[in-house]
Order: structure tokens, then sequence, then C-alpha cells
């Protein structure tokens, strides 16, 4: 993998991720823009405890254009976009319309191909590695300024997921706090150490999900199951077999194989649903054990907390999305449609489709 960092027209920073060790990334971009100026402000919940991002300035991000003007396509002559050279492997930028900025996080555009009409599903094996190990890099980097506690890599596909632009995309979000999900799973880490003498709450957890029925498939070093919990009709959780607190952690083996795993996870979510509907919308979450301090949860450290990916669709059947209605939206509490057992069995069913 070869690296290289530049700056866009209003200073952003741009970094091109590239495959061959002779590209050469000196392209400049020639838009006339102003410096970016963002509003973002985290504001702290008194009742709750969780923090709110408040960020006006993103009610005028691009929104929808038509594939001949998407920003994260590449350059081309005179129509130029966010990325100034005229191909690229991978490329992560700075967002222009951020949710977090300067003391509030940061957060950053990733590009996982040039090919707008590609998904990441359509991506090689190396083509995905690359994406890893972009990831990988971004965390170190971002875990060491001082204004971040936590990053987050996600993906989020599809129209009814809200995506704006339709380019094969991720994104990074560097939070200055501990999420609340991330809190809630360390308190549970905490309680379940104490309670039996030092286990490891993921540990167990997946060690049950191995001998269960709910396994999709598994590799040497990883596994993807349907939690006995699952929030969402079609939940996907992927863990290394080793525990590891971040991307940082894993090993050359499991960096080797994800790719493959990953992959065929992802062809799978698009089959779930037969060949005439439209693309499987979901979200891919990877979770990673916060940066900052972790004193508010007695007798837990960085290492006590496990990697993993969280895959998840709003689809729960053809043509029928699921809504965060009463319950889940009012008292967080989710009501599944589909038996977690059930979603496992059809999500091995269309493996060999």
């Amino acid at each position: 993998m070869k690296k290289t960092s530049t700056r866009l027209a209003d200073g952003r920073e741009l970094i091109y991720y590239d495959l061959r060790d002779d590209s050469v990334r000196d392209a400049v971009d020639r838009r006339p823009l102003e410096p970016t100026v963002t509003t973002s402000e985290v504001r702290r919940d008194p009742l709750l405890g969780d923090r709110v991002a408040i960020a006006s300035h993103r009610q005028g991000r691009t929104y929808h254009p038509p594939a001949d003007e998407c920003p994260l396509c590449p350059s081309q002559g005179e129509r130029l976009s966010e990325i100034p050279d005229s191909s690229y492997d991978v490329v992560v930028f700075e967002n222009r319309f951020p949710s977090l900025a300067g003391d509030s996080g940061r957060c950053e555009v990733v590009c996982f191909t040039s090919d707008h009409n590609a998904s990441f599903a359509d991506l090689t094996e190396e083509q995905a590695r690359l994406v890893l190990d972009a990831w990988t890099d971004r965390t170190s980097e971002l875990s060491h300024l001082p204004s971040v506690e936590q990053v987050f890599c996600f993906e989020n596909r599809g129209a009814e997921i809200g995506v704006t632009l339709g380019h094969p995309h991720g994104q990074i979000y560097a939070y200055p706090f501990t999420t609340p999900r991330t809190a809630l799973m360390l308190r549970q880490v905490a309680a379940h150490k104490d309670a039996t003498g030092g286990e490891n709450l993921f540990d167990a957890v997946l060690e049950g999900e191995l001998a269960d029925e709910r396994v999709v498939l598994e590799g040497e070093h990883w596994v993807a199951f349907v939690p006995y919990a699952a929030h969402w009709p079609y939940e996907v959780h992927l863990y290394p077999k080793r525990r590891v607190p971040d991307l940082l952690g894993l090993d050359e083996d499991a960096r080797t194989e994800f790719p493959k795993v990953y992959l065929e996870l992802l062809r799978r979510f698009d089959r779930i649903f037969g060949e005439s509907e439209p693309p499987t919308p979901y979200i891919a979450a990877w979770h990673q054990a916060p940066f900052g301090h972790l004193e508010d949860f007695e007798g837990v450290n960085r290492d006590d907390f496990a990697l993993h990916l969280e895959l998840f669709t709003v689809r729960r059947t053809s043509g029928k999305l699921k809504f965060l209605a009463g319950s889940e939206s009012g008292m967080s509490v989710f009501i599944n449609d589909v038996p977690p057992e059930r979603a496992a069995e059809r999500l091995r069913e269309v493996a060999s489709s």
C-alpha cells in the first residue's frame, strides 16, 4: 500500500491509498473553493447523559446529484470533483459538511473505488484489503488527535438508509467522547467481569454463538452470526476469533482472510430478498474500543473490548421496511419481526444462489 497525503483547494486533507507503489498523485484541486466554515457543536443531554451534535451547516450539503455530477468520482477534464486525480484506488478526505469538527472531533469520507456503479460487494479481495488497510491507518492517525476518544468506521448503503450520494463510499467519525452504545457494552463487560471473577463477556458470547444454530459463515480467523437478541430483521455480527480491541490489533492472518469472508457476507445480503429486488440497503458498523480514559467502567481496560462489525438492513421483507416507530424511537425497545434463527437460516440458504 502506498499512501499520499495532499490538500484540497479549501485546505481539507485528502489521502490516496494505492495498490501500486509507483503511483504518482500530484494532481491539484482546481476548484475555486472558499475555506470550509462549520458550526458543529456537541451538547450533552442532562437527563440521558448522551451527546447530540448540532450541525446546521449540513442543511446545505450535496443531495442526490445526477451521476455525471457526482462529487466522489474522479475529476475528468473540466468536470472537477472532490478527488483532483483522474483515477484512484481508495481515497479518504475530510468531509466538506462534517457533523463533527475542530474540538468536536472530525468526519472523513472513504471512497472504496472510482467506479460509480459498483458497490463494496463488487470489489476484488485485493481492493477490499486496501479498504481495510485504509480504515486501520485512519484509526491510528485519528486516535492521536487530542480531541478524539473513539473512532467509528462505517458504511451507509442505499437510499432507504438516507444515503445522499450514490457512489460506493463510507465514512469515519472521530468522536470527542465514548459513544452511548459503546458505553453500554463496557458497562455490561464490567458487570460480567465482576460477577464471574474475571471472565470476559465478549469471549463468553462468542463461545456461545459458535455452538449455536445462528452461525452464518465461518473461516479460520473470522465468524459471522445472527445474534441471539438481534434488533433488526437481518442482522449479522462479524468477529475475529482472536479478541482484539481495534483494527490495529488484527494480525496478518486475520487481515488476509477478512476480504474473502466480508465480501461473501455482503453478497449474501444482496441475495436475501431475491434477484428481482433492488440491492439490499444496509449499515455496516465497526465497533472499536475507545482510546480515551475508561475510569467510568471500573475494572475494564481497552483489551477487554472486542473489535467486531455489525451489519444490518432496514428491509424486513420484499418491498417492506422496518421503521423505528413508537417503541423503538420512543423507548429504545426494539421489536423484531424476523426470528434470528430464521434470518440465519435464510443467509445460509443463499450461499450458493
